[in-house]
């Protein structure tokens, strides 16, 4: 009888085992005709409509050509010089610690990220018209915001780093 139940209770684990390990199938890549049905929906929804607008307004405009302006070089991988305009971002940013730079004529704002410790205390320590040197990673752009967003991966003054983007530990 013992045989009996162990017998039983290990075919029962094993069987339960296979469905606990089974492997999920892969989702498939979206094919592009999924992609464009997709982004055509997102169109026709009221925040696609909002975005649409705001990118036809004046400012959207403005905040395009800027984002355009730099892209090429963000993307060949290639130092900014700017000059620092003011030392806060404008009211109601979300964007975390940053602040306004000019570069080539246009302004932008300069986001960090959130702060974490003391990694922004260098940063602080800049003044307005003081000249840096930014290597970024990414522009964006947003209705809530009348510039074009960077995200700097470092700043160096005077060929001294002020600050470096940590890289992320977790992952691939």
């Amino acid at each position: 009888m013992k045989i009996l139940i162990y017998a039983l209770f290990l075919s029962l684990a094993g069987i339960s085992g296979l469905f606990y390990t089974s492997p999920e199938k892969p989702s498939k890549p979206a094919t592009v005709a999924e992609n464009k049905a997709s982004f055509k929906s997102w169109q026709a929804s009221p925040a696609g409509v909002e975005f649409q607008l705001w990118e036809t307004s004046p400012i959207g405009k403005k905040v395009h050509a800027g984002a355009v302006k730099i892209n090429r070089a963000i993307r060949g991988n290639a130092s900014l010089e700017g000059v620092v305009t003011s030392l806060s971002l404008p009211e109601g940013s979300r964007v975390g610690y940053g602040f306004m730079v000019k570069i080539d004529g246009a302004e932008y704002m300069l986001a960090f990220g959130e702060e974490a410790g003391k990694e922004f205390a260098e940063l602080r320590g800049l003044q307005v018209n003081d000249k840096i040197i930014i290597k970024s990673h990414h522009v964006s752009k947003a209705p809530k915001y009348a510039y074009p967003i960077l995200s700097a991966t470092y700043v160096t003054k005077e060929q001294k780093f002020i600050f470096k983007r940590k890289a992320i530990q977790s992952g691939c």
